[in-house]
């Protein structure tokens, strides 16, 4: 059976698209067969984080219209042999995402035998985004640790809540998840930032996982490669425990805890 899995946040720029490029990289890695979808049209950011923008023939647009077929559209990823991306078209507007077309899409996927669908949602509540999260079957809630994004991540589980088909039809809610992106210990721990928990306690969904802020990320992303493919950063391990938990295993968090440095460290340069 096919999960829809759909990356949102109420607020843009806090890492989605990285998240989206990375949990659906993490899930294929474990062997589930899995297509990333890309739903900001108009913009479309996912190839170039997945390093397939050259690639890009057709897009989500032209399936949905019927200008293309899905396996014309789909785009094989480089590093995962069970990979596929479906980029967003760069000038069509958003209203061509029609829930009709969206389903219809989805439902093909199914019926090639993908375990996994995800969806990378613009940010806000505009109409791709809600046609994101329509199908949703998982959220995974994204937020940086500010005041302003978790209240707009509220927001996001309200229309989760209240425009999802699930929710729609009465059947069990869609299951939320949440993901702290660019998180500082030290900061968190000098009252700079809201700490993970402070967020938890907020927003009072089940925590996925806390991504540390790293500057792998921005180089993941230059060099089109998702950042869970940097081996031995802090971001790829986390990426790496969230696809764990996500699949019901147990894994404590890491790169949460302040460790003040002592007075030699203090002395000699360390922070």
């Amino acid at each position: 059976m096919t999960t829809i899995i759909t990356v949102t946040s109420g607020k843009g720029g806090v890492g989605k698209t990285t998240t989206s490029a990375s949990i659906a990289s993490g899930l294929a890695l474990r062997g589930f067969k899995t297509a990333v979808i890309d739903f900001d049209v108009g913009l479309r950011n996912l190839d170039l984080i997945m390093g397939c923008e050259r690639r890009v023939v057709y897009d989500f647009v032209n399936v949905i219209q019927g200008d293309a077929n899905l396996h014309q559209a789909l785009i094989k990823d480089k590093h995962c042999d069970n990979l596929f991306v479906l980029p967003a078209s760069q000038t069509r507007d958003k209203d061509a995402l029609t829930e009709e077309g969206v389903e219809k899409v989805l439902k093909e996927l199914e019926h090639q035998g993908f375990d996994y669908i995800v969806c990378d949602s613009p940010a806000g509540i505009e109409h791709g985004a809600v046609m994101a999260l329509t199908f949703a079957d998982q959220a995974i809630v994204v937020t940086n640790p500010e005041v302003s994004s978790v209240r707009d991540s509220d927001r996001i589980l309200g229309i989760i809540q209240s425009k999802s088909r699930r929710a729609i039809e009465g059947r069990e809610p869609v299951k939320e998840h949440l993901l702290v992106t660019r998180y500082s210990p030290k900061r968190a721990a000098e009252g700079e930032m809201l700490t993970y928990t402070d967020i938890q306690e907020l927003l009072r969904i089940p925590l996925l996982g806390v991504i540390p802020e790293s500057e792998a990320v921005l180089q993941a992303s230059n060099q089109g490669i998702p950042a869970i493919h940097q081996k031995g950063t802090p971001v790829a391990d986390a990426y790496q425990d969230a696809i764990g938990r996500f699949l019901g295993e147990d894994h404590p968090l890491r790169f949460v805890e302040y460790e003040k440095p002592g007075l030699i460290k203090r002395l000699f340069g360390g922070k």
